[in-house]
């Protein structure tokens, strides 16, 4: 069944309530639940489920870490496919790294590398470079953006 056919309307109002902020109040899930007219507990239930069925991939907070005094780098390689999954292991293994997506492209692996400073970003990189023998592309931000995701009620 398409993932579409698999969200009702409440499903697709949580998605998009959820895109524009959390409340930091001392119940937060209850606080939604009521924008949306439902149960905390339901609230909860359709979080696991949207998340458990691929409608949502994440569900947390997104922190600047600029803002914070840290450093975030987009960085990818182009990976044989023969080595994308031991590659994939060690990239993964480093604290540093957020996300890790496989993309049908020359360079076939983008990961998010986040560390207190750009000094640690690129030794990671480095390292990275150092254990696989593969060069690895930096893409460093030059201008935030915000992609609102919204999906027909």
């Amino acid at each position: 069944m398409p993932l579409r056919a698999q969200l009702d309307e409440i499903d697709r109002r949580i998605i998009n309530e959820l895109q524009g902020g959390f409340p930091l109040v001392e119940r937060p899930y209850a606080a939604v639940a009521r924008e949306l007219g439902i149960s905390e507990a339901d609230l909860i239930a359709r979080l696991k489920r949207l998340l458990e069925i691929g409608a949502a991939t994440r569900f947390g907070p997104m922190y600047h870490a600029e803002r914070m005094g840290g450093a975030v780098m987009l960085a990818a390689l182009a990976v044989p496919e023969a080595r994308f999954e031991e590659v994939a292991a060690l990239v993964n293994a480093y604290d540093e790294v957020a996300h890790n997506y496989k993309r049908a492209h020359k360079y076939n692996m983008w990961f998010v590398v986040a560390a207190e400073t750009p000094e640690r970003i690129e030794e990671v990189l480095q390292d990275i470079e150092a254990r696989t023998g593969l060069s690895v592309l930096r893409a460093p931000k030059l201008k935030e953006y915000f992609i609102g995701f919204r999906v027909p009620v």
